[in-house]
């Protein structure tokens, strides 16, 4: 079986932190999600507001580092609960629980969210490890230009160097 959901779209409002009796952190919001496609009369695209709750570290990531309005990435699954209402009607909730939680809105949109340019366009997989020192040195460029010459790429000293 298989139960994966993916969204991406803005926060509705700020994520805030609570914490449940046994001291478990979670939050829960609300993102909004354009749909693929616009309607008939060729209109505005319609949106889904699709309800998501985090747990942890994940849930302390979100709240730390994402406000409302900001472009977000989720992945999870999707859950159902059921529960009664005040008025003893019975409800269903239809909720993505998130697994990992990403940055994909530009620096310039997040307004001072809080991270800095190693943090940036990171994500939070279940860790409260800082993030990775960014690479001293950029990785060697690949093109799939005209030219056959990949020493630029693969620093070979001599043949006996080779692995074959």
């Amino acid at each position: 079986m298989l139960n994966v959901a993916v969204i991406m779209g803005r926060l509705t409002a700020a994520p805030e932190l609570r914490t449940t009796p046994n001291g478990v952190s979670v939050t829960s919001f609300s993102v909004a999600v354009e749909r693929a496609y616009s309607s008939r009369s060729g209109g505005e695209r319609q949106t889904d507001f699709i309800n998501v709750v985090a747990w942890r570290g994940t849930a302390e990531f979100i709240c730390k580092y994402f406000q409302k309005g900001q472009m977000i990435a989720i992945d999870g699954s999707i859950q159902t609960r059921n529960y009664e209402d005040k008025q003893g009607n019975k409800r269903t909730a239809v909720e993505i629980v998130a697994n990992n939680a990403n940055f994909c809105g530009s620096k310039r949109e997040a307004g001072g969210g809080g991270y800095d340019d190693a943090s940036y366009g990171g994500s939070y997989a279940g860790s409260l490890a800082e993030p990775a020192a960014a690479p001293k040195e950029p990785a060697p460029a690949f093109s799939n230009g005209d030219s056959d010459d990949l020493s630029d790429v693969f620093a070979v000293q001599d043949d006996d160097d080779l692995p074959f």
